[in-house]
């Protein structure tokens, strides 16, 4: 073989391989670029179904006698989170969790779009059973609202307990450094026996609230500035009960 002949042959192999590592790695972007883009389907879809899932529970609560003054309750909050399903169960060790959309009153009395959450617990004592229900939290100031916002949100151990105005397992809590600005209207299903579950604490899902709005769409964001909205919550918002313009 002369030089020529062999530089050629050294040629076409280096681009063959060249070729090869350039197509690889389009694969493997391609199909990191489909796993992101999967997951962050999969987080709008779930969203967008909590969305629908918290305006069914508000409208059912509404009309449900029992409670008649969870109405008033909302028309005086300056927010409001709806859990549709929260789930505690346990044998000894106990849990309990769910996912809501928390949502303000602005100052012109309209409701802000809603900002995902989720609340998680857990507790080891005598319990035994399961329970799944329906629990909106209704915020009666603003100091609510921030607290919720800017602080670490917790039930239980960590916040007073005050007696709710209706219904079976009916609970209220307070914020942190806050006294009684929170009550939690909630319709259960199932006996749940035992101890109460302490420490529960509500933090933002920012996965969610990205896959609906966008990126960069934080709780104060959607809910306090504004700057993000979904026409797919139009119908949620219009069901919650509105109240006259603050000055």
């Amino acid at each position: 073989m002369n030089v020529i002949a062999g530089s050629k042959l050294r040629a076409r192999s280096l681009f063959r391989g060249t070729a090869r590592q350039i197509l690889a790695a389009l694969v493997l972007c391609a199909v990191g670029f489909g796993l992101t883009n999967g997951k962050e389907a999969q987080a709008a879809t779930a969203a967008e179904e909590l969305v629908a899932e918290s305006r069914f529970t508000i409208e059912r609560l509404l009309s449900d006698p029992d409670f008649f003054k969870l109405k008033p309750y909302i028309e005086q909050s300056r927010g409001i989170l709806i859990i549709p399903e929260l789930v505690k169960g346990g044998f000894i060790v106990g849990g309990e969790g769910g996912s809501g959309v928390l949502m303000v009153r602005g100052s012109d009395g309209t409701w802000s779009s809603p900002a995902f959450y989720t609340l998680a617990a857990g507790s080891v004592g005598l319990q035994i059973g399961g329970q799944v229900s329906e629990v909106v939290f209704t915020l009666m100031n603003d100091g609510a609202v921030n607290a919720m916002l800017g602080n670490e949100f917790k039930l239980g151990a960590d916040a007073s307990v005050a007696v709710g105005p209706i219904g079976a397992g009916l609970e209220a809590s307070t914020t942190t450094n806050l006294d009684k600005d929170v009550y939690a209207f909630s319709k259960a299903v199932g006996l749940f026996g035992g101890g109460a579950l302490e420490g529960a604490k509500i933090f933002d899902r920012t996965e969610w609230n990205e896959a609906y709005y966008g990126k960069g769409a934080t709780p104060k964001a959607i809910v306090v500035e504004r700057r993000f909205a979904n026409p797919g919550a139009d119908k949620l918002r219009a069901s919650l009960p509105t109240a006259p313009a603050t000055q």
